[in-house]
């Protein structure tokens, strides 16, 4: 079993999300910090990211984030964070994430967040590294991104071993059970 300091979470920024997907972020914050997880996000305070960050901060746990200065005019950096790492890009910022976490965790999100998961699975394929990936399809929030990527392997444009490459999940006790297998 693998010693997991600091989980990746890949996360929406959107406070428009769902009230349901806004309640797994907490619910997911709340296991990193009881679990004396590090959380390492994109360092906002809006969204899914910013109810997983405030829940782990509530219950005195640690939280790394990542904001890119690009995104100020976007959105805000958390003002409450352990760490906050600011970085000129997209791709620096997804480099540190990576590099400062033992697995990846993808919770409801949007173009960012699959951006950010795609690149990492890649990553893996590519042999880069062997961390735990995992795919939290919430309420079957992402089950058609999970039925295109079936839809890949099936014709052929990936090898059948890709499954491997990550895990799919329901439940926030699947999800730590997987990065800890």
């Amino acid at each position: 079993m693998p010693d997991i300091k600091a989980v990746c979470v890949f996360c929406g920024a959107s406070n428009n999300a769902p009230k349901e997907h806004l309640n797994i972020g907490t619910e997911f914050g709340n296991m990193l910090a009881k679990r004396g997880i590090r959380l390492v996000y994109g360092g906002g305070d809006c969204g899914v990211m910013g109810t997983v960050a405030n829940a782990v901060l509530r219950n005195k746990g640690q939280v790394t984030g990542v904001f890119p200065m690009s995104l100020k005019n976007i959105e805000s950096e958390h003002a409450s964070l352990s760490e906050i790492i600011m970085v000129e890009s997209m791709h620096e910022r997804k480099r540190i994430m990576f590099e400062r976490s033992d697995a990846i965790v993808v919770l409801p999100g949007g173009f960012g967040t699959m951006d950010e998961m795609f690149e990492i699975i890649t990553w893996k394929q590519l042999e880069f590294h062997n961390k735990p990936v995992v795919i939290f399809n919430h309420l079957g929030y992402w089950d058609p991104l999970v039925a295109l990527m079936e839809n890949i392997i099936q014709k052929g444009f990936a090898r059948h071993e890709t499954r491997n490459l990550y895990k799919v999940v329901d439940s926030v006790e699947g999800a730590f059970h997987e990065i800890s297998a």
